[in-house]
């Protein structure tokens, strides 16, 4: 296990000093990384099957599950969403091997980065945090809602009832509404088509994009399974933070950066962590591999 034990300064050394341009690299660096793979999650699927197709390739990248929460149905999804494929899998009494195996290798190899650092709906919901608005703090229990989703939503409800339930994740899923149901119905009708959205499609879209202006993430804190399910990894993934020791000041600068409450002075590779990385700030916590040298690894 990667805990860390509390943080206080080494005493058998001096801390280093700070470089502020290495310490807020990341923090920087990550609008532009999301940007990045905001750019290969939404280039139109038809594009990418035209170009196979004119290479004589017959293949629709909508077979192929993404590892980050995103709507199939948007017109702009270039890979298929695999809580989705996983619902309708079991909807249908069949096991979705291909998403298990893309969602399993992703969580081993990163855990939550993805969620931090790729994830298209989570991009969305940190430019929504950028509204000057007072933000509320979720507490740490509620984060134990995305393995009750997972687990009635994605599981449960699919087997027993089909994907006809009106529960089935597909149907109270904001990502969805905003990325299938809004293109579908303002494509086809203009602006007035909002209001042909059904009532309760249109009540979860405005509650997502309200709550994402008071809160931090409010949908993958609470609610998303796929990120409860790489949360999972934290503790043993490839990739994790690790405190140095040595570069501590007990600024409590770590903690303060961290909008999900995680208490990094016992432990950051929790489930909790979305690892975006803010607590690097402060100099202590660097991004790691599990292949690093012993010496090298966090205490348990």
């Amino acid at each position: 296990m990667r805990d860390m034990t509390t943080l206080t300064p080494s005493t058998s050394d001096p801390p280093q000093a700070h470089s502020p341009r290495r310490t807020r690299f990341l923090s920087h660096l990550r609008p532009w990384i999301q940007t990045a793979f905001l750019a290969v999650f939404l280039w139109p699927y038809q594009w990418v099957t035209q170009a196979l197709a004119a290479l004589g390739i017959n293949f629709n990248p909508h077979m192929i599950p993404g590892c980050v929460f995103h709507c199939y149905a948007c017109p702009l999804s270039t890979f298929a969403c695999p809580v989705g494929i996983v619902a309708q899998s079991v909807a249908h009494g069949f096991v979705p091997f291909l998403a298990l195996g893309v969602v399993i290798t992703t969580g081993a190899l990163l855990g939550s980065l993805a969620c931090g650092w790729a994830c298209p709906f989570g991009f969305l919901q940190d430019i929504l945090a950028r509204v000057p608005l007072p933000k509320l703090r979720i507490p740490a229990w509620m984060s134990h809602g995305r393995y009750l989703v997972l687990l009635f939503l994605v599981i449960l409800i699919p087997w027993r009832f089909g994907s006809d339930h009106p529960l089935f994740i597909c149907s109270v899923c904001p990502a969805g509404g905003l990325e299938a149901g809004v293109y579908d119905q303002v494509s086809r009708h203009g602006l007035a088509g909002l209001l042909a959205m059904s009532p309760t499609k249109t009540a979860i879209v405005l509650l997502f994009l309200g709550w994402a202006t008071l809160t931090i993430r409010p949908w993958c804190t609470i609610f998303c399974p796929l990120g409860g399910f790489f949360a999972l990894f934290n503790r043993v993934s490839i990739f994790y933070l690790r405190f140095a020791k040595t570069s501590c000041t007990a600024c409590n600068l770590c903690r303060s950066r961290c909008a999900y409450g995680v208490e990094v002075e016992k432990s950051v590779n929790v489930s909790r962590c979305l690892r975006c990385m803010e607590c690097t700030t402060c100099g202590a916590f660097e991004p790691a591999l599990a292949i690093a040298k012993p010496q090298e690894h966090p205490p348990d």
